[in-house]
């Protein structure tokens, strides 16, 4: 049994995590600027990374962090206000937790950080004889691409500290309440399959319960270092996920509806950039460590998530 430390764990992916490991016996801590009552397996501490906040006593007490703090990227338009604190978000976040373990004594021997495939840039960007993005490319120089690196640079002077590091570039999450999934089922409730674009561009997604594994493996084997695509083997286009959504809600009772990008640019902005973007993303490197996928293809992750 450990101790894990985690921040941002009170949305989607914390609460599943946190069952996760609670399921296993370990203890967890909650960072948050809102600490409550808690249980016997799992507290709650407080911090404000924009005030350089931090419960110094959690992260003496913990075993592991798992990063998983940052705004949502399509919560909202990308104004200036907001890309500044999308980036923020995730900076401050991951200088807090290295500034705290470089200041004060603690037994933390990893630590498991949040990135997105919003790394890589779109798929026409790769080189000539690659066909999936892989860990070792280089960033895409625009607005996604740099937060990545800059929230992934946050975080990597712990390594200087003789703490093993693991970052998590993840794909879309899939889960049965909240994230992605739930904004994709409003418009199929209603019987229409909206498709985006083209519909060709290539989503790279991932079930929430083979996350919290990949997470619980990260923990559990000193041999998992570095960057990883956390990313379903069998990535699909726009089209095919829709409609392949439709089906497992509505049956045949559902109408097609091609979503133009100009529309699409005018109603979301900047953000609209990142639906209409094509990504298909490796999970090699993950299939190298021996870990297997609960849910290694659309239809069967929907078939768990998806309960008619």
């Amino acid at each position: 049994m450990a101790t894990i430390l985690i921040t941002g764990g009170t949305g989607t992916i914390g609460k599943a995590l946190t069952n996760a490991l609670t399921g296993k016996q370990h203890q967890v801590i909650i960072l948050t600027r809102n600490p409550r009552q808690g249980t016997d397996a799992v507290t709650y501490a407080a911090w404000d990374p924009a005030n350089n906040s931090i419960d110094i006593g959690a992260v003496q007490k913990a075993d592991y962090i798992i990063n998983l703090a940052g705004a949502g990227v399509a919560d909202k338009r990308w104004t200036k206000k907001r890309k500044q604190e999308l980036v923020d978000s995730r900076v401050q976040s991951g200088q807090l937790l290295v500034k705290t373990l470089q200041q004060n004594d603690n037994k933390v021997k990893a630590v498991i950080s949040m990135s997105g495939i919003g790394w890589y840039g779109d798929d026409k960007k790769r080189g000539p004889q690659q066909t999936m993005f892989r860990e070792g490319d280089p960033a895409d120089e625009g607005f996604l691409g740099q937060t990545c690196v800059k929230w992934e640079n946050a975080i990597k002077p712990v390594t200087a500290l003789n703490k093993r590091i693991v970052i998590f570039r993840s794909g879309i999450v899939l889960a049965k309440d909240g994230g992605a999934l739930d904004e994709f089922k409003k418009p199929v409730k209603a019987g229409i399959a909206p498709i985006f674009g083209s519909g060709h561009q290539v989503t790279s997604w991932i079930h929430i319960d083979d996350l919290c594994r990949l997470f619980l493996l990260a923990i559990d084997n000193e041999r998992i270092r570095g960057e990883y695509n956390t990313v379903a083997p069998q990535p699909v286009s726009n089209k095919n996920f829709m409609l392949t959504l439709a089906k497992k809600m509505k049956g045949s009772f559902y109408i097609p509806i091609y979503v133009p990008s100009f529309l699409l640019k005018l109603i979301l902005g900047e953000v609209s950039i990142e639906i209409l973007k094509s990504a298909t993303v490796s999970s090699e490197k993950l299939v190298s460590t021996g870990f297997q996928f609960l849910f290694p293809t659309l239809e069967v992750a929907l078939d768990d998530l998806i309960k008619k």
